[in-house]
């Protein structure tokens, strides 16, 4: 597949700001002519959030464009698709639209990275959506991070989340059990076992401390406690904030400790995606 430089933000594919100071890259494009993306990465479309778009929009009318392809006689989204059915909604009859020639696999990445630098899929729908690029267009774990922003590592755990049984899958994606939670309990090998330790983190809100402790102190002694290659000689807590805060963020980060100090680096490639991270960071 063909290399673009995507991991630099959607600003470098989407120009920022108001339709006005970008009306020479806009085109108004019909609802009825668009159709959905169906490489569209994101499953679960919150309801709230999805509202508050739309009362957004019927004040203020959609400031940012979608992102679409020719597809025939009608285009298709490649970004966007809250907006899309937010004016749907709204009954809104043309909706601004910048209009790119990619194929589907550059289709997928910009979807992808649009949902997870805007608003971040869960960990289950991302994983599914690198799995999708890895086995249609053959794309490396290298690669996927280097589109997205995030460490080759942290790419590599959020595939193996789908090694997990599908209902603990499913707790992930319905956020009762976190990215984190999720990575310790692919330690356990026991499926009975780790079956077990997801209902005590849904029904007893553990920590991810207080889980891997009761993954130390009850799994049988024959059960192998894994360790991935790519944390050896690094602090295994270390690694796990790391992730935490890639998810968190959508870019890659690297803590760093010695004995009395340390420092996170958190790593930016435009003045836009400097402000989507402070905005997540002020946030919380």
């Amino acid at each position: 597949m063909e290399k673009k430089v995507l991991g630099r933000g959607i600003g470098a594919l989407i120009p920022s700001g108001s339709l006005e100071q970008n009306e020479k890259n806009i085109t108004f494009v019909r609802l009825e002519n668009i159709k959905p993306n169906p490489y569209q990465p994101r499953e679960d479309f919150d309801s709230q959030s999805l509202e508050e778009l739309t009362q957004s929009i019927k004040e203020k009318g959609v400031i940012q464009p979608v992102l679409v392809r020719r597809r025939g006689d009608f285009y298709e989204l490649i970004a966007g698709e809250r907006r899309f059915r937010a004016a749907n909604l709204l009954n809104i009859k043309e909706i601004p639209a910048i209009i790119k020639d990619v194929g589907d696999g550059e289709s997928l990445e910009l979807s992808l990275i649009e949902n997870i630098q805007r608003q971040a899929l869960n960990p289950i729908e991302e994983a599914r959506a690198f799995q999708y690029l890895i086995d249609k267009f053959e794309v490396t774990q290298e690669q996927i991070s280097e589109v997205i922003g995030k460490s080759r590592v942290s790419v590599a755990n959020t595939l193996r989340l789908l090694k997990l049984p599908k209902e603990v899958q499913d707790e992930i994606r319905r956020g009762k059990i976190s990215f984190s939670h999720g990575r310790a309990l692919l330690e356990i090998e026991d499926v009975n076992l780790l079956r077990r330790f997801a209902n005590e983190i849904i029904s007893g809100d553990l920590s991810v401390r207080e889980l891997e402790s009761l993954i130390k102190t009850r799994r049988p002694k024959r059960m192998k406690y894994k360790i991935s290659k790519e944390t050896t000689g690094r602090d295994a807590y270390l690694v796990l904030r790391e992730e935490e805060l890639q998810q968190m963020l959508g870019t890659k980060v690297k803590i760093r400790r010695s004995r009395k100090r340390g420092s996170i680096q958190i790593d930016f490639y435009s003045g836009e995606d400097l402000d989507r991270i402070l905005k997540i960071l002020l946030e919380r």
